[in-house]
């Protein structure tokens, strides 16, 4: 059973990062890059759709790797409950990555890449043991600020060329996701009856 869970949690993870490589792949070799026109494009109708796609965009291998090992990381992390707690947070973080860049990024920018999800996730991760207040849930926390806690400082405008939006609603959508699900596992214990 529990070999079935890791697998199921490391196909889960693989299977995103194939996508992104296979589009990376497709981009460069059939579209000649063509497709990063579909990422978020800040105040534009049809830039709304880069919500959906930008997670999946990258500009080169470089950019898609410095998002791979984090993805995978804390991604596993994520899914101490199942996969559907890491799919909670993925889409919760896309959103908020995605409408936060959305309406605040510079016009005539267009942003790529997952590191909206992978700010979600440290941002989940991070401040889950806060809101839960479960000793594995703490040490996690603990273990993520330990190993990623210099990953704060991307939520600054500090790189040009480097989404800092992404990076700071990505991660605000994340600790979104820690505290409604922890209120939820919160709810759910208070009305068992003894």
């Amino acid at each position: 059973m529990k070999k079935n869970r890791f697998s199921q949690k490391i196909k889960t993870l693989l299977t995103l990062i194939a996508i992104m490589w296979a589009v990376l792949a497709v981009n460069f070799f059939i579209f000649n890059n063509s497709l990063l026109h579909y990422g978020i494009a800040p105040r534009s109708v049809s830039g709304l759709i880069g919500i959906f796609f930008a997670p999946f965009l990258h500009a080169n291998k470089v950019h898609l790797t410095s998002n791979t090992v984090p993805f995978l990381i804390l991604g596993y992390l994520s899914m101490r409950n199942g996969t559907g707690e890491f799919y909670s947070v993925f889409t919760v973080s896309m959103i908020t990555s995605g409408l936060g860049t959305w309406i605040t990024g510079s016009s005539g920018t267009v942003h790529i890449g997952a590191s909206g999800i992978v700010f979600g996730l440290f941002g989940y991760l991070l401040l889950k043991g806060y809101f839960q207040r479960k000793p594995i849930s703490i040490i996690t926390s603990i273990l993520v600020a330990f190993l990623y806690g210099g990953m704060i400082f991307g939520i600054l405008p500090k790189y040009p060329g480097v989404s800092w939006q992404c990076h700071l609603f990505g991660f605000l959508g994340g600790i979104l996701a820690a505290k409604t699900m922890s209120r939820r596992i919160t709810i759910n214990t208070n009305n068992i009856n003894y």
